[in-house]
Parts: C-alpha cells; sequence; structure tokens
C-alpha cells in the first residue's frame, strides 16, 4: 500500500510565523552573486548581471512563495548544438504546497516544460524535448527541428540534445536554463559521455557522492521532495546507502510498432546506430519493484530521509552504475501527487519571510566535508572539488609555508569547485585553506615545475 506523509504546520496565532519545515529552510538564497556564462570559443565565464540561486522565501500555513531568476551560481554553456539561447533572467514567483499529497485519482502525466525546482530556483523539466516521430516523413518533426511529429514516438532529451548540454547537464529553452536530469557535472561522472567539460571549466548544483546519502535538490511540481542519487536502501531509513535505482529498463526490440503494454502504434523507425534503443522514451519497458532500493513508476517512493526523519513519498535523480542519467531521470512519466505549483505574478495573502541563518558551517561540518584536490602534486592547475551540496558560500585560500595568501576564491552555495592557476608560482608546499565563517579545515599541497 501506497503511503503518503503530512507536513503540518501550526499557525500560533495571527502575524506570527509558522513552523518551517524543509520545504521552507531549503532554498539556496542570494542577492549579491551574479551568474556567469560562456560562449563558444570563449573558456574564460562572462559575467552577467543577474543574481543566481533564488532571491525570496516566503510562506504561509498552506504555501511556500520562491521568488527566483533561474539563473545557478555555476556557468551556464556553452551550447554547442547551434542553440542560440543564453540562460537570462525568469523572474518567476513558484507557489508550492506545503501539504503534498497522494493523487487517487487518474496519474497525472508530466508535461512539456517546467515540472519541478531545483533549490537554486532553475527549472526541471522531464525527458522530452518537443521531437517525436512523423511516420509521413519518416524523419524527425517538432521542438527545435520544426513542424509536428505523431507524438508516438518522442525523443528523450538526455540522449537527443546530449550534444547541446553544458558541463552542468543543462541547456536553456527560449532563456529558460533548466535541467532533464541529474544536475551533476559530466566530468564527474564514472564514464564520461560528455566531452565538454575538457573545453569550458564548469560545475553543477552537487556532486554526487556514494558513502553518505544524497541532499534534497528540488521540489517537483506536486510538492513533494527531490534528492540525488543515493539514499537508505530501506524506507524506513535502515540498510545502509545505496544508489536508488529506476525500475525502467530498455525493451528487447529491434522494430518500434507497439508499446510495452502490447499496443499497436504507428510505427518509428527500426533500432538502428542512428536511432538506438532508448532514443525514444516509449523504448522503455517498467517492472514492479524487484527490491526496497527501486523505485516506481513515478520514480520515486515513500522513505526516511535526514530533512524528513517522520517519513515522507521521494523522488529521486536516478543513474546507473556509471552515474550517467538513467531514465526517467527525476519524475516520471507521471506525477505521484496532485501538481497543483503554479507561476504567479505575486504572493495574494499574508506570508513571513524566511531569512536563511548566516553562521557558517560548523567546525564539525567543515571537517565531514569530502573534499577532492587534484592534481596533487600539481604544476599548471589545482582543483579543489567538493562532493555533496554546498549550501552556504567556502573561501578558498591558498598560502605558502609563512602564511602569506597567494590566491583565494569562493565556491559559492550551488555549486562545488575551484580552480586555480598555479603556473607563476613557485615550487614547494603550499596550504589549501577551507573556510566558512571563523572556521576552516586545510588540506596539503604540493607544486612541482
Amino acid at each position: 500500500m501506497k503511503q503518503t506523509a503530512v507536513i503540518i504546520l501550526f499557525a500560533i496565532s495571527h502575524g506570527m510565523a509558522f513552523s518551517q519545515g524543509p520545504a521552507i529552510t531549503s532554498w539556496l538564497q542570494n542577492t549579491t552573486l551574479m551568474g556567469s556564462h560562456y560562449v563558444s570559443g570563449n573558456s574564460t565565464a562572462i559575467q552577467d548581471n543577474v543574481p543566481v540561486n533564488t532571491q525570496l522565501v516566503q510562506y504561509s500555513a498552506s504555501w511556500v512563495y520562491v521568488t527566483t531568476n533561474g539563473i545557478p551560481s555555476y556557468p551556464t554553456g556553452p551550447f554547442l548544438d547551434g542553440n542560440p539561447s543564453q540562460a537570462t533572467d525568469q523572474n518567476a514567483i513558484f507557489k508550492i504546497p506545503l501539504n503534498p499529497t497522494q493523487n487517487t485519482g487518474t496519474l497525472t502525466a508530466t508535461n512539456a516544460g517546467n515540472i519541478g525546482v531545483f533549490i537554486n530556483g532553475v527549472a526541471l523539466f522531464d525527458y522530452r524535448d518537443g521531437v517525436s516521430w512523423k511516420n509521413s516523413s519518416n524523419a524527425l518533426a517538432g521542438g527545435p527541428l520544426g513542424g509536428m511529429g505523431d507524438g508516438v514516438w518522442n525523443r528523450d532529451a538526455v540522449v537527443g540534445e546530449r550534444g547541446g548540454f553544458d558541463c552542468a547537464k543543462g541547456h536553456p529553452a527560449m532563456g529558460n536554463y533548466h535541467h532533464h536530469q541529474n544536475p551533476s557535472a559530466f566530468d564527474l561522472d564514472l564514464q564520461l559521455v560528455s566531452t565538454v567539460c575538457n573545453l569550458y571549466d564548469s560545475d553543477g548544483l552537487y556532486a554526487i557522492d556514494s558513502t553518505v546519502h544524497s541532499p534534497l535538490i528540488g521540489f517537483a511540481y506536486d510538492g513533494f521532495p527531490i534528492y540525488g542519487a543515493y539514499g537508505f536502501k530501506n524506507a524506513d531509513g535502515t540498510g545502509g546507502i545505496v544508489r536508488m535505482k529506476s525500475s525502467f529498463t530498455l525493451r528487447n526490440i529491434t522494430a518500434r510498432n507497439t508499446y510495452y503494454d502490447g499496443t499497436s502504434v504507428t510505427s518509428g523507425p527500426a533500432v538502428s546506430a542512428t536511432y538506438p534503443l532508448g532514443y525514444f522514451r516509449e523504448d522503455y519497458e517498467f517492472t514492479a519493484p524487484v527490491s526496497a532500493d527501486y523505485l516506481d513508476i513515478h520514480n520515486g517512493r515513500f522513505c526516511i530521509t535526514p530533512e524528513y526523519p517522520a517519513g515522507i513519498y521521494c523522488y529521486f535523480a536516478t543513474v546507473d552504475e556509471n552515474w550517467n542519467s538513467a531514465y526517467p531521470y527525476v519524475v516520471g512519466p507521471t506525477f505521484y501527487g496532485n501538481k497543483v505549483v503554479t507561476k504567479v505574478t505575486s504572493v495574494g495573502e499574508t506570508t513571513t519571510t524566511y531569512t536563511p541563518t548566516t553562521n557558517g558551517l560548523t567546525q564539525s561540518e567543515l571537517e565531514n566535508l569530502n573534499i577532492d584536490l587534484f592534481p596533487n602534486p600539481a604544476t599548471d592547475l589545482v582543483t579543489l572539488q567538493v562532493n555533496g551540496l554546498v549550501k552556504e558560500n567556502l573561501t578558498v585560500e591558498l598560502a605558502d609555508m609563512t602564511g602569506r595568501i597567494v590566491l583565494e576564491k569562493v565556491i559559492p552555495s550551488g555549486s562545488t569547485i575551484a580552480f586555480f592557476e598555479t603556473q607563476t608560482l613557485n615550487a614547494g608546499e603550499y596550504v589549501v585553506r577551507i573556510k566558512s565563517m571563523g572556521n576552516a579545515i586545510t588540506r596539503k599541497l604540493l607544486l612541482v615545475k
């Protein structure tokens, strides 16, 4: 039997704040740091004049209102498939329920465009890109290709548009920058399926860490939370940390003329090198979960998480054993809950503004960060990678052995990487200091020339 958890918010009295749950406190807020982007042929990011992450969070007893420009703190672009668009200010307010409920009637299919919002205010799309097979012309049509396909064999954007994603696995649709999939950089996957990170340093919302429960990274349009790729094996929070697995698998077909339930449909192209299995969404079939770490038909399950110790229904940004994105990627092909999120132009009720604390990370939290520093020894370039989600800005200093700071960078919340160009520094030992407010941890670095 499916279960759903309700977050109960208690109103004390008129004018007094309601209790604050993860749907209120998890958003990354910023009003000062501006975004940046790459253009083809220029490996230096261009600074923009649009604040990143979310700008304002307001809430009532039933709703949270999230104001966002839709711009991440990691650089966007370039989009090497000829996409003429850049990530632009979306000036959006999303109205999200604080008491999400299960849909017990006819399930609602995910749709083209936004189906969720990540905690940095960036949009989540489902698998599709608007392109489908047109049998009468024996070609693809729709979406960026123009015209209209049959809508029977629908192209999977994660496969069909891979050449146009930036390093963070995102791209814009008429300025609306979004992810169809797990928002972690291509070059952090165990097996690389894109080399765009080789040319343009970029990043992602978080970096996969297989040793801990993945962070809460967003909310779907039915109000239920979205987590990264790893969680507790069992719904009750036991069983250790495991990769959460999609229950969709590729069908064993060579001709595309039926759906996996046996329904005969208008034919699509035969399976080939040009149109391999997985090129279309209908190439997948669903099998009921075979163990606790396999997800349901919506790509989620009811479970306990660090943010929801009493349990709630959760979606997961699924990846395969190589950390490559796995269909249906985040949410879909149907919502578990009642889709109620709306985009509004103003807040039409009395609300409380949520102001996050700015105390920084504690010493213990810093020491528990999973940090990679590479290469070490290094010559010309050093990368510091924080695995997981950076919730508060981190200052990273490179100091020589006298304590003199020679280079300094900031890893903003919602980003994970700092780069140091060290070609002008002398060989020798250095200290990398990662700071948050008054606390710090250090790593040793050796430069060789």
